[in-house]
């Protein structure tokens, strides 16, 4: 459900940079938060930051850097954080859309980042809302993590390619493929264990390449099966990451999302596609 009234701004200031200092340190820990010199002289120099607001306090933010790949310039989107009381109330979301905002107005067409492809919030946003796409899967992507959120496993990333120029196709997913079909579709056989959780138990190996469209599943709450058994959260990336591997190689692309209704199917999925 969406926060009903809060406001969103670009943030520029010393202390607008320490307020959300503090933020990321509530969310990942005081040892990873970044530097204010640093994120006020990246927002100086083609940077970026806009804060979300609820009754004067500071609930949510996002901040980017440019980039550059010997090419091109574009926007490095780098962190976003939501204070915890505020979650799952529409906020990522609306600062996502005033990163769009602002960075069009800084002369940029594309913003990519980086997000655990496990994380069925993150997916859903991402890919199925925002309509980023991906190709390219990175297997422990900032090596070992200890923080509150990434401890214990390898951090694997989806890098996510956001063209903000033009209209976003987005939600086309579930027009075109209903639930049953990409239930019965799915390249990942599972089953729920002991304690209500799922596990893979058997993939599609064979004429792979035969089929333009694939549905891998992803947990709806990875998060919950890290907290409780770290054997089945590696099981799910180890597993994971070869599929996505194979089908990056292939020319495959991420390109929607689907949120499954019902309660007792304990996955969601991607959609991943070639032309």
């Amino acid at each position: 459900m969406f926060l009903e009234k809060f406001e969103i701004r670009p943030l520029h200031t010393i202390e607008e940079m320490e307020e959300a200092r503090k933020l990321e340190s509530k969310v990942w820990g005081s040892a990873e938060s970044i530097p204010v010199h640093q994120t006020i002289t990246a927002v100086k120099n083609g940077g970026l930051m806009v804060g979300a607001y609820h009754q004067d306090r500071l609930i949510g933010f996002q901040y980017s850097f440019p980039g550059f790949d010997g090419e091109k310039a574009y926007l490095c989107s780098h962190i976003l954080a939501t204070d915890p009381a505020y979650r799952n109330k529409g906020v990522g979301e609306k600062l996502k859309l005033a990163q769009r905002d602002e960075a069009l107005k800084l002369g940029y067409s594309l913003i990519q980042w980086t997000y655990d492809p496990l994380e069925s919030i993150n997916g859903y946003l991402n890919i199925g809302k925002l309509g980023g796409i991906c190709s390219v899967y990175i297997p422990n992507c900032y090596g070992e993590m200890d923080d509150f959120l990434n401890k214990g496993i390898p951090s694997d990333r989806f890098l996510v390619q956001w063209h903000i120029l033009g209209e976003q196709k987005t939600g086309k997913f579930s027009e075109v493929f209903n639930e049953e079909t990409v239930l019965r579709s799915s390249l990942w056989k599972w089953e729920t264990n002991k304690q209500g959780l799922p596990l893979l138990t058997e993939t599609i190996t064979a004429d792979i390449e035969n089929k333009n469209v694939w549905f891998v599943p992803i947990p709806k709450h990875y998060r919950q099966i890290r907290e409780t058994n770290m054997a089945l959260a590696t099981d799910w990336r180890m597993k994971t990451r070869d599929t996505f591997t194979r089908l990056f190689s292939l020319g495959y692309k991420a390109s929607s999302f689907k949120k499954i209704i019902n309660k007792e199917i304990p996955v969601n999925f991607y959609m991943l596609a070639r032309k």
